[in-house]
């Protein structure tokens, strides 16, 4: 064997070692824990073959602590490229068996090459996080890492799509990564995110509770917000990754694929003519109507289980990736609360960064009420909402169904905050409020002085059928341009794709400024 092709074992051995991580006794504690290793969830996400890695030799540079004795290649993470469904994608997973995957200086080093490799070349970033946090032996130089991962998060937002994975656990100062990514996919009883753990919790306030009860996936995919996604395994996490950038340009500069389809365009939905029901105070499910519309009925609900009052996610319409936004009538009668006005304004202005068109469609009676919301600060909050769809410049369609009342109706995507294409259904109650509030407001003086009960509760009827007539219906709005058309709901599909497609080269500018500053 001559020097070339001792080089080349060397080589091939040294490669054979770094795929192993920590080694078999460590994979097989993962294992146990049904978990998948780092190279291992790689190959589930990345189409065969497509995987190029970079610094699988890396090392870290610690001696603190007897950390000069144990070194391992790639220092508990793997980076590089590959492609998903042909498009190109940047992806780092840190590997738990290799220090518990604790992130090093050069750890760091690597997750920042990757993520400016994303930026420079515009492809999506995706980042796989198990990890017990900073790796203690390196002090400040471990925190210095973060710091820079951060700062890559901030300066890729809104210019290249960035998803994390949380596989396993995420604690501390680790947590803010994700958090700066615009969407976070959690795995139930396996992941977890917290700043502090259990113990100090225990320690500082007393209070006992368990790792999934401080933050595991359903807790962060009901309560906080925190998670888009609560997946079953990891193999239904990579799933929806794979299924998310499918609705998703590579970046800021792009169109989102396009799906072909056989649904037809022109299909309509005769069901939709009897979907609202005769009381205005009467339930029906939105999902039906998103479900009608939508290109094979397909729609990828995103917090699906936090704040159902709203509903917000992804799909085609004639092959056209949109973004839906649409209130729930089956939960609090759709109305708008702190929790739902964020996460409404967060998916608009992810939708707006990538060129993602917005479909809203409105049932909303307007924003809950009460101390708890007030103290909370709902002003501001639904003001985010508001500024979201304000700031929007990407086509919008808006079509209302039922109740849009007062500040609500100026929130969800209404013709002044600059909605393109705004529809009514000949149900719609387009007002300040119901007639009910009005009457009450306009005429309680009045009716107080009526002493026949039955007389003041017949003169009560007339004032608000009168108010009705006015007022509640699409046409007094439609009467000033407000709204373009009054449509028959069996035609939505095919008037909102029609309107998509009016819209689809739209140009449309806000004035310059170094960056917004929206009510936060």
């Amino acid at each position: 064997m001559n020097i070339q092709q001792e080089k080349i074992k060397e080589l091939v051995e040294r490669r054979a070692v770094a795929k192993m991580g920590g080694g078999q006794k460590r994979i097989d504690a993962q294992h146990s824990k049904g978990k998948h290793t780092a190279r291992e969830r790689i190959a589930m996400l990345l189409d065969e073959g497509s995987f190029e890695e970079y610094d699988m030799f890396v090392r870290h540079r610690c001696t603190n602590f007897g950390m000069d004795k144990q070194h391992f290649d790639g220092d508990g993470v793997v980076t590089g490229q590959g492609t998903i469904d042909g498009r190109i994608v940047y992806v780092f997973a840190q590997d738990f068996t290799v220090s518990g995957g604790s992130l090093s200086e050069t750890m760091a080093q690597k997750i920042c090459k990757v993520m400016d490799m994303a930026v420079k070349n515009g492809a999506p970033c995706i980042g796989l996080n198990d990890s017990g946090g900073a790796r203690i032996q390196e002090g400040i130089c471990a925190l210095a890492g973060f710091g820079e991962i951060f700062q890559r998060n901030i300066m890729s937002s809104g210019v290249i799509p960035q998803i994390s994975g949380i596989f396993g656990p995420c604690a501390g100062g680790a947590v803010y990564s994700p958090a700066l990514t615009d969407f976070n996919i959690m795995i139930k009883d396996t992941s977890y995110m917290f700043l502090t753990g259990p113990g100090v919790v225990k320690t500082v306030t007393g209070e006992v509770v368990t790792q999934e009860e401080l933050g595991g996936a359903s807790v962060h995919s009901t309560k906080s917000g925190v998670a888009h996604f609560a997946a079953e395994n990891e193999e239904e996490g990579i799933r929806i990754i794979k299924e998310l950038l499918s609705f998703i340009p590579q970046n800021n500069r792009e169109k989102a694929p396009f799906k072909p389809t056989q649904d037809s365009p022109g299909r309509t939905d005769d069901f939709l003519n009897e979907i609202i029901p005769d009381h205005p105070n009467k339930p029906y499910d939105m999902y039906q109507v998103i479900g009608s519309i939508v290109d094979d009925g397909a729609f990828l609900e995103v917090h699906r289980s936090w704040a159902k009052n709203i509903i917000i996610g992804f799909a085609h319409m004639n092959g056209r990736s949109v973004g839906i936004v649409a209130n729930q009538p089956k939960i609090l009668a759709g109305v708008l609360d702190i929790n739902a006005s964020r996460k409404a304004a967060r998916f608009v202005r992810f939708c707006d960064a990538f060129n993602i068109p917005l479909v809203t469609l409105v049932d909303v009676p307007g924003f809950l009420c009460g101390t708890q919301q007030e103290y909370g600060g709902i002003i501001v909050h639904g003001a985010k909402l508001l500024y979201a769809y304000g700031e929007a410049t990407v086509p919008k369609v808006t079509v209302t169904l039922r109740k849009s009342y007062g500040g609500s109706h100026i929130v969800m995507s209404c013709k002044q905050l600059r909605g393109d294409i705004n529809y009514a259904w000949p149900s719609a109650n387009i007002a300040v409020m119901g007639a009910e509030g009005a009457v009450e407001i306009l005429y309680s003086k009045e009716l107080k002085t009526i002493a026949d009960p039955e007389e003041r509760a017949r003169i009560a009827e007339e004032k608000k059928k009168e108010y009705n007539d006015l007022f509640c219906n699409p046409y007094s709005a439609a009467s000033y341009g407000y709204i373009d058309d009054v449509i028959e709901p069996r035609n939505t599909r095919f008037r909102v794709i029609r309107a998509l497609e009016q819209l689809a080269d739209k140009k449309q500018e806000n004035p310059v400024r170094k960056h917004d500053n929206l009510p936060l």
